[in-house]
């Protein structure tokens, strides 16, 4: 970040130098030598009406914010989360670049559901033709939690849809040593009939999944991880595990940060990940 700073005033200084009739100061005594923050503007979800969208035998609800015609962002929420939980600043942020999409699971806030259970794959498969269904053929993900199982699962078995991936606070299953406080979360959530029926459904379907390990190695999108050290539920080991089985993926970590991190410092979330997706991954 000190890095960041120093560079962009480095370059303030020269542009002043090089057009320095342009460069002439008007500040009050007050603000010179003040450094101007960028203003961040988070979303307000009053401001995006609620849409819906017919896909693999659901209803889908969905909102959307940013610029159209601007490069395009899915966002893919965790377990038991509707679309509004997203951090707004988060949001906001990438935004600003980006046409961005959230969006609520089957069963889960305002979309509809079967009466069914249902997996891991069929939600990777809603996102795939969400993706359609709102007239693109591929789109940029980023998934959180159990967000980015779904995106890992879209990555393995929709590989044409997805532009660059982001997972953020990542496991390749739930059923490993390191996740066994996620595990009896999930587990305690699928038997607990105070819960609603959807999330005792993703709970299952989180239990019931098969893992991507074996298939990670297979995966050629380009893949950034996001993971705090602080995470107890999905462990930076296992973040580095799952960077280490795709090739040229990023891997970031935040020194104590907890799961779901974009929650705790959606600044820093926002910019890494604009950073990742506006990154040319073959310059040759």
């Amino acid at each position: 970040m000190k890095k960041t700073a120093i560079t962009a005033m480095t370059l303030v200084l020269a542009l002043c130098i090089l057009f320095a009739c342009g460069c002439t100061t008007s500040a009050t005594p007050e603000t010179t030598g003040q450094p101007t923050e960028p203003t961040i503007q988070p979303i307000s979800y009053d401001d995006s009406p609620v849409q819906y969208s017919d896909v693999n035998n659901v209803t889908l609800a969905y909102r959307e914010f940013g610029t159209e015609n601007t490069e395009l962002l899915l966002m893919i929420i965790g377990f038991g989360g509707a679309m509004e939980q997203w951090n707004s600043t988060f949001v906001g942020i990438l935004a600003e670049n980006y046409h961005v999409y959230v969006y609520d699971h089957r069963g889960m806030g305002k979309s509809t559901d079967v009466d069914a259970p249902f997996t891991v794959e069929q939600l990777s498969d809603d996102a795939a033709d969400l993706i359609t269904a709102l007239g693109y053929d591929s789109m940029n993900i980023y998934g959180v939690s159990m967000g980015s199982t779904v995106s890992q699962q879209l990555l393995i078995d929709h590989p044409e849809k997805v532009r660059k991936a982001v997972l953020s606070s990542a496991t390749y299953s739930a059923n490993i040593p390191e996740t066994e406080k996620l595990y009896g979360i999930l587990e305690e959530s699928s038997e607990d009939t105070d819960k609603p029926e959807a999330v005792r459904k993703e709970a299952v379907a989180n239990l019931e999944w098969e893992g991507s390990y074996d298939s990670l190695s297979g995966i050629t999108n380009d893949v950034m991880l996001i993971t705090g050290t602080a995470d107890d539920l999905t462990p930076q080991s296992v973040a580095l595990e799952i960077a280490n089985q795709i090739d040229g993926s990023w891997l970031v970590r935040y020194k104590g940060i907890p799961h779901a991190g974009s929650s705790y410092a959606p600044v820093e979330y926002g910019n890494v990940v604009t950073t990742f997706l506006e990154m040319d991954e073959s310059p040759a």
